[in-house]
Formats: C-alpha cells, structure tokens, sequence
C-alpha cells in the first residue's frame, strides 16, 4: 500500500477556495499535486489520459458543466484551458470553481497571465513535517502572531541525531522515491533525469546535441548548493580539464529549461533589505527542488555521505569557498522545508548577505513588513559565537524583525538570553 502523506498545502488551498475562483498549483514531476487536489476535486480530467484529452478538446464546455471543484491535470498539455478558465472567472465563476495542476512552467506568450483571474501556488517535495519524521513543537506562524518580538513559545525535544538528517536529504521528498532501497533511488533518479533529456526538454523545444555537457552543468550545479557562486563559475566546473566549453547562452538555456520544470530553485536576495543595509550582494542563491538530487548527480549516497566512502573532487573548489558539502545540503533539506512553512503562511523567503560576505542571513522569511531570519548549522549545538549574523541583522531591521533562530541538528528547542531561539529543523513547522 502507499503511504498516506498529509501535505500542508491541502487545507491551505481549501481554506483559499472560499473566495478564489480558480488555483493554479505548479511544481515538480512527482512532488504531490495529483494526489493532493484528487482529494479536493469533485470531477477530474487528467489529460496525459487519452479520454480526458479527447473529451477536454472536443467538449471543453465540460470544464463548466461538471460538478465543482474541477480538477485539471497537467493543463499545459492543452494550453487553451489556461484561457477557457480565465474567461469562465471574468463570466462569474464561483469561488472553489478550478484546480489546474502543472509541472511546466508555460513559456506560451499567447497565453493570457490569469493575472487577478487564476491565483498561482507551488507545491514543494514533503518537509520534515509531511514526512512524520517528528511532530514540530516550533511554528512560524506563530513566530509571525507573537504580541511581541522574540516572545513566541520555544520548546520541543528530539531523539533526531545527524544521521538521521543526512538519510533524509538522501532519501528525497517525492514520495514515491521514499519507498525504495537506495540502490532502486539511484535506478529511479536516473530514469527521472533521463526523462527531462529526452522528452521534458523538446516539450520545451529545445533539442539536445549533447546531453552529457548538460550533466556536467548539472553536476557542478549541484556541487554549488546552497551557494551564491557565479554562473561563470559553475561553468568552469562543470568543464574542469577540458579544452573547450558550452557557450554561456547555451547553459542559459540550459537553466531556464530547468527551472521552468521545477528542477531548478534559485533564492532570490532580498530587495526591501536595501531599505535597512546598504552593499547587499543581488546575486540568486542556488538550490535544487529536493536536495536528494544534488546526491545523485554528485553520485553520494547515505554511506559517502557520512564518511564510508569518497567525496566527489567536484565539491571541493566550492566547499573551500562555501563550506562543506555536508553543512550545505543539510541548508538545502532546511530550505526545502521553509519552502512550504513560509507558503502556507502567505510569506515569501530569501536571503541576505553583504557584498565582500562580512554578514550572512541564511534564510529571510517575509510576511508584510514582518520579518523571521534564520541561520542553518549542521551541528548539534550553537555556542555564544553562533548567531553574530542574527544579532547583527536584529540591530538593523529591529521591530520588523519579529524573530531570529539558528536551526540545528540538535535535540531542543530553546531560546537564548540573546533572544535569539535554537530550534533542531525537526521541529520546526508551519
């Protein structure tokens, strides 16, 4: 039997159906949104299903005569629903009316936005929480409700040691990869990059001449996670001792491919910082949608990755610059989570760092004006010296900052003289 998986996002878009007309939930391949919204829907039309594509081309008057909430997945398969649904909201269509689902971002330029018309959500691979590997004692939301700054319950323990992290950056947020040994991962991660080459990317229209010089590309990507590395950088990696390299527009491509399926997760800066430091680095932050990826194209699993066998030689030039590998992908798993406690909470997140990288913030989750800053630290503990970025970013924004917590791999959830709290990631939820 498949394993039941409560996502956070499901009584979000319920409670978001009260008075939207239309949803439009976007994501990777495998991260959920099928089975989530079949939960919700009333009809269901899924058009990779030769029936449901024939009846929604010939009959797309089907998509207002059926009993609501209607269901359509994979839209872009037919782009013109995109637009029968945005003229159905502007006739008067009633709010819980439409799901669509998609796991490739259009790139049709004929396409009207649904900009007021169809409300756009991601849907992200299971957090810590979704996974039940324990019950969060933490919540941003309440981190963003306290009367006051840097007074919200912080309590909690955990029985959760490192290792335990590390298996689950290995062993992916898709829940249908939870389920096999990690030999049958590696086996499924292939065929799932396989597929992206071969058929994903000429939906995009783009041909492939060369598929391996895209893996190296994807290889030193993930390499520079949880990096700001320049893209120049990472194409000097991904060609290390070779004579010649792609041209920069080709990787551009390359990445705007990828992003547009999902695979791809850059963390932009954050802008309104400029209102409170001045000299802060615009530069993305590179991640990927579940940092299980990054292990397979780097070709680690849970014995390499804690220190049974080799460490890829790719890593190294980023790990002398950034920090280790390990400490990285264990940030990307953290930023994975945030991903969906900060979008069930309607805030958005990002990160700060100055210019010559004197401060950090790791991660910044915006609500309003309202700030949380996070710093990630694959350690079990958090010492007096830990948190210097915090405290120099809580000086700066002051109120606007209601809280600042250094997430670890430890076993309580407490808060410091400083204010500051100290939350194990395993705890922390939405």
């Amino acid at each position: 039997m498949k394993r039941h998986y409560d996502r956070l996002i499901e009584p979000y878009l319920l409670n978001l159906m009260k008075e939207f007309p239309a949803i439009a939930i976007d994501g990777l391949k495998g991260v959920g949104k099928t089975v989530s919204t079949k939960r919700i829907a009333s009809t269901v039309f899924e058009l990779d299903k030769p029936r449901d594509f024939d009846i929604i081309t010939n009959i797309p008057e089907s998509l207002i005569t059926e009993p609501t909430p209607v269901l359509v997945d994979e839209w872009q398969r037919i782009p013109s629903v995109w637009d029968f649904v945005r003229r159905a909201v502007d006739d008067g269509a009633s709010a819980g009316s439409f799901l669509l689902t998609g796991s490739i971002s259009s790139a049709d330029t004929n396409i009207h936005s649904g900009a007021a018309r169809i409300i756009r959500r991601k849907m992200y691979p299971l957090s810590l929480a979704e996974r039940g590997f324990e019950k969060p004692t933490v919540s941003i939301a309440d981190m963003f409700a306290s009367v006051e700054p840097f007074q919200s319950g912080i309590s909690g323990k955990t029985g959760a040691s490192s290792r335990d992290y590390i298996l689950e950056i290995s062993a992916s947020g898709l829940p249908e990869f939870r389920k096999y040994t990690t030999e049958s991962r590696k086996i499924a991660f292939e065929s799932y990059i396989g597929n992206i080459l071969s058929h994903d990317f000429r939906q995009q229209g783009i041909r492939l001449r060369q598929p391996e010089t895209l893996m190296r590309w994807l290889r030193a990507y993930s390499a520079a996670i949880s990096t700001d590395a320049g893209y120049s950088e990472i194409l000097d990696a991904s060609t290390a001792g070779e004579g010649t390299k792609p041209a920069a527009k080709t990787t551009i491509a390359y990445r705007e491919a990828l992003e547009n399926l999902w695979l791809l997760d850059e963390l932009k800066p954050w802008i309104d910082g400029e209102s409170y430091f001045s000299g802060l680095k615009l530069s993305p932050k590179h991640y990927l949608a579940d940092p299980a990826f990054a292990v397979y194209l780097l070709g680690l699993d849970e014995k390499s990755l804690t220190g049974v066998s080799g460490w890829p030689q790719r890593a190294e030039r980023f790990d002398r610059k950034f920090g280790s590998l390990l400490g990285r992908l264990f940030e990307a798993l953290v930023y994975l989570c945030l991903n969906t406690y900060a979008g069930v909470n309607n805030a958005k997140l990002f990160f700060a760092k100055t210019h010559k990288g004197e401060h950090e913030i790791d991660f910044i989750i915006q609500k309003g004006t309202k700030v949380l800053a996070c710093e990630v630290k694959f350690s079990p503990t958090a010492d007096a010296s830990d948190g210097k970025h915090l405290r120099w970013f809580m000086d700066k924004v002051g109120n606007d900052c209601r809280d600042a917590m250094i997430i670890t791999t430890g076993g309580i959830a407490y808060r410091r003289s400083d204010g500051i709290a100290v939350v194990p990631a395993s705890l922390l939820g939405a």
